[in-house]
């Protein structure tokens, strides 16, 4: 007999400790950018605008090749394709520290993008063949809690890394580089020889308890429709199409707020040290309510107030600190917006494993990450334009409280549709 509790604890412990360390070093490599911009952009003579489209280039190389790599994934396995893409990402943020030029620049932010795709939606593909979708959500809960931790983390870190100016003559914004990128390809080498590939390969677990997962996932996926495991289908299935556009708007304020945060704390005139410490504050209240949202979710029927409601609360956060002056205010208004846009995140992603499974899902998830992501494209050219146009730091802020809200009415009226769809298959669990 099959103790479930003690199965998926043992799963658990097995993958989403190592594939979050994993996601903690993706982000740093993503947020980087954002701390060694504040050397960087006087360094290499750019605008604010170059810089911004610099940085929003790593999206559309994102964008183009996420779909490609999921499939990839589910034809080599996660252990051969995640080494790939960790290697690969870790040797382009390590050249970044030899940017000479906007040029340059540009090419290396956009290879960044084209390496890392897939990642993130390979996990999330690969927790559809490891967890039953009771699960799913708290799994994505907690690993992406591991991305709050590196915006926590590589606050501090990058502050401190500024810091070390002219050390063996490397700029501070060079430092940031090449201490991030290094453990990317050091964790790729790991990968390869640690991670898992699918539950019938795994040493870990016994013959029985194989069997159950398998039976289990085989229940649970037997309701879905014919084009569920179909790759090509699910990149034209309207639900997938629906929650790409949904979810346009969560990458957006996200990139939006992590990457200029540190630009607006500069302004209240602290030192980069202290600007690294201050941005932890936000990211430690992100890793509480993205443990806490996902896992009332997981406990509700109905799982679209837990993805509306923080996304409003966000929304409305964001609009105070564009309108009250106070740096103090402005500030914990901005840590509660933080939560806002991250929480909802994980229950949104337990929706499309409900009607995507085998390469279904790994193309449909790929598809609603890379074409959301390209809200991230979209933030890094708006707000540093919005803030060149203004002369203020905090005015973007209205243009992300405005995306979210947005973003949020848009998810309430789609799993309305989603819902009506299933009902007469099923009760509905949105």
């Amino acid at each position: 007999m099959v103790d479930e509790k003690r199965l998926i604890s043992k799963i658990t412990w097995k993958l989403m400790p190592f594939l979050g360390i994993l996601y903690l070093i993706a982000y740093i490599d993503r947020q980087n950018v954002s701390f060694a911009k504040l050397q960087m952009v006087d360094a290499l003579g750019l605008s604010e605008y170059a810089y911004g489209l610099g940085a929003s280039l790593f999206f559309i190389g994102y964008f183009l090749f996420e779909v490609p790599s999921n499939l990839f994934l589910d034809r080599l396995g996660a252990r051969v394709w995640f080494a790939r893409i960790l290697v690969s990402w870790g040797l382009v943020t390590i050249a970044l520290a030899f940017t000479q030029n906007a040029a340059m620049f540009y090419i290396l932010r956009f290879l960044l993008g084209v390496c890392e795709a897939g990642f993130f939606p390979g996990v999330l593909y690969l927790l559809t063949l490891w967890f039953p979708s009771a699960y799913r959500g708290r799994m994505v809960g907690l690993f992406m809690i591991f991305s709050a931790i590196a915006n926590a983390v590589g606050a501090p870190l990058g502050g401190a890394l500024l810091d070390l100016d002219g050390l063996y003559g490397f700029a501070g914004w060079e430092w940031v580089f090449l201490a991030t990128g290094i453990p990317a390809v050091i964790a790729g080498v790991v990968t390869f020889f640690y991670l898992p590939g699918r539950p019938e390969n795994a040493s870990f677990l016994s013959s029985e308890e194989k069997l159950w997962l398998e039976r289990r996932l085989a229940s649970e996926n037997a309701g879905m429709d014919e084009n569920a495991g179909n790759g090509f289908k699910a990149l034209v299935d309207p639900r997938v199409l629906l929650m790409a556009l949904c979810y346009i708007a969560f990458p957006l304020s996200a990139y939006g707020l992590s990457y200029w945060l540190p630009t607006i704390v500069k302004a209240f005139g602290v030192s980069n040290t202290v600007n690294g410490f201050l941005n932890v504050i936000p990211w430690l209240l992100v890793a509480v309510a993205l443990y806490a949202v996902p896992a009332m979710a997981d406990k509700a029927q109905s799982k679209t107030p837990y993805i509306v409601i923080p996304a409003f609360i966000g929304a409305a956060c964001l609009l105070l600190s564009a309108l009250i002056p106070n740096h103090t205010l402005q500030f914990a208004f901005l840590c509660v917006a933080a939560a806002g846009i991250f929480a909802p995140q994980p229950v949104f992603w337990s929706l499309p494993s409900r009607f995507l499974k085998g390469a279904g899902a790994a193309a449909g998830l790929a598809a609603i990450n890379s074409v959301g992501n390209l809200g991230g494209f979209v933030a890094q050219n708006v707000v540093p334009w919005i803030k060149d146009e203004s002369g203020s730091t905090i005015a973007p802020m209205f243009f992300l409280a405005a995306c979210l809200a947005a973003g949020a009415l848009l998810v309430f009226f789609v799993t309305r549709q989603l819902s009506s769809r299933e009902a007469a298959a099923a009760p509905s669990r949105v």
